[in-house]
């Protein structure tokens, strides 16, 4: 069990962020978590990397169960993040092979040497991401999408078990965003891929690696379970509180109001 979460609920200032949570993620499994605009989908994230607490309920990530094993950094070290929060803290003057690389430490920024290992490895990610060609470019002059690829790379150099991406593809175009997600497949399909959960609020971003899906609404769980059942017409007709038409075609989704 990568996550496991049992009656978990979130109270904060008075406010109920997040109300009797249950979910399992499985090792080997991938998973969306698709929620609108103040859906709870970053409390829950925060959650996971143990920046928040539950208020109330059972809470296991990687083993660790909060409040009975040490947390904090120890677990963060085998989570990878990727969230416009982390990119926004880059040295946008550090080349993209230099974040890369201070992903093997977790730094914002490179203070450390590294060793031949880490750079053959850093190398060898920029290869296989495509992002080989700009990696000795300045961050800041990277396309939005260039960026996200660099930062996936980042998140894979300490060899996750959970990689989290928090709405990777808000802000790309069309070409950008097709791109980014080819990527993502990409990392969802190497021999040790990490369980990835791909937070999104849109419905056509739910790719085929993407076997669990998670509905969340208002801080609750809506529905969860195999995403060629879950994601339907009549499903997310109630989720979003209007009639829309799901089709698939080539394993994507697609979302039209009826």
């Amino acid at each position: 069990m990568v996550v496991n979460l049992q009656d978990v609920s979130l109270i904060k200032e008075g406010n109920t962020i997040l109300k009797n949570i249950n979910w399992n993620v499985i090792k080997g499994e991938h998973c969306a978590l698709l929620g609108l605009n103040g859906a709870g989908k970053t409390a829950l994230l925060h959650m996971l990397c143990a920046f928040y607490f539950p208020s109330k309920g059972s809470v296991t990530v990687l083993g660790r169960q909060f409040g009975k094993a040490v947390l904090g950094e120890e677990l963060r070290r085998e989570i990878g993040l990727v969230s416009s929060q982390i990119k926004g803290r880059m040295y946008q003057d550090d080349s993209a092979y230099q974040i890369v690389l201070s992903g093997a430490f977790g730094s914002i920024g490179l203070y450390e040497t590294p060793t031949d290992e880490i750079r053959n490895k850093a190398k060898a990610l920029l290869k296989d991401l495509g992002c080989f060609s700009y990696a000795n470019r300045s961050f800041r002059t990277l396309s939005q999408g260039e960026q996200q690829r660099v930062m996936i790379a980042r998140s894979l150099m300490a060899e996750p078990k959970l990689l989290i991406l928090d709405e990777p593809a808000n802000g790309l175009d069309f070409l950008a965003r097709e791109q980014l997600l080819e990527t993502i497949e990409q990392v969802a399909k190497m021999e040790q891929s990490p369980t990835i959960i791909y937070v999104t609020h849109h419905v056509d971003e739910i790719l085929p690696c993407f076997n669990q899906t998670l509905l969340l609404k208002s801080g609750q769980v809506f529905a969860s379970g195999q995403t060629d059942s879950l994601i339907s017409s009549i499903t997310l007709s109630d989720f979003f509180q209007m009639p829309v038409e799901v089709s698939r075609k080539n394993g994507r989704f697609s979302l039209i109001k009826a």
